[in-house]
């Protein structure tokens, strides 16, 4: 019987695969013409056009994905290897399993970077080595940020994911303006016994600073979930 770690690098090669092939996918149907996809990929349209929006959407789908997978597995092999997730016109369902809710919370942070992502639906569960575990003070602060969210007019609350991790929110997602986001964070900042709001919304038409050509060392994908740091408000948004 293979040991855990030779399953371990199973599953990674194949998802290495996967992940070469969808780059693959993604270059061949928004970087070659319309003549190059009609005399060589025939297959590629027929799925495409299959999906609602045809191949423009399509290819923007594909596009998502290889942005994910390639800031998941810069800043982890591992949460690379645990995730799996699905795009559908921008919207990103994401699924898998993680050994603790910080790495969760920057699983999820990462995906709101690509380029044109609209939602992102956390599914991650975590399981810290006895099993799936919930926390259920947390989840009822996450729900009643929701809650608020969705009942304000001012707020598409479709564009924005909410993690709650010891008492700490975590907002992530797209603002339309600073004053959608100043209300998202005044409902999270009036919520009773929290310790922390972290904010990793961007404002829409700014570019990610992980998607940007950067210097050697990106700090993108090494800033933690949870800096260590006394529970004092702290704010991080990141202008594109």
């Amino acid at each position: 019987m293979p040991s855990q770690t030779q399953q371990n690098n199973v599953v990674l090669v194949s998802k290495i695969m996967q992940f070469l092939f969808v780059c693959f996918l993604a270059s061949f149907m928004i970087g070659c013409t319309p003549i190059g996809l009609a005399v060589g990929g025939g297959t590629a349209i027929g799925m495409a056009t299959t999906q609602e929006g045809g191949l423009r959407v399509a290819s923007t789908d594909v596009a998502i994905r290889v942005q994910i997978h390639d800031l998941w597995l810069k800043h982890s092999v591992d949460m690379y290897r645990r995730l799996d997730m699905t795009v559908r016109e921008g919207r990103v369902l994401v699924t898998g399993t993680l050994p603790d809710p910080d790495m969760r919370v920057d699983a999820i942070r990462l995906a709101w970077l690509a380029n044109g992502v609209h939602e992102v639906i956390n599914e991650i569960n975590v399981d810290n080595g006895n099993g799936v575990v919930g926390f259920v003070g947390d989840s009822i602060i996450t729900g009643r940020l929701k809650t608020k969210l969705v009942l304000d007019k001012k707020i598409q609350s479709v564009n924005f994911s909410i993690d709650t991790v010891d008492k700490v929110i975590y907002l992530m997602g797209v603002a339309q303006n600073g004053t959608e986001l100043d209300h998202v964070l005044n409902h999270a900042r009036r919520l009773p016994r929290i310790e922390n709001v972290v904010s990793y919304v961007r404002l829409r038409g700014e570019m990610p600073p992980a998607l940007e050509p950067m210097p050697q060392q990106d700090v993108e994908y090494t800033v933690p979930a949870r800096p260590h740091i006394k529970p004092v408000e702290q704010e991080m948004l990141y202008i594109q």
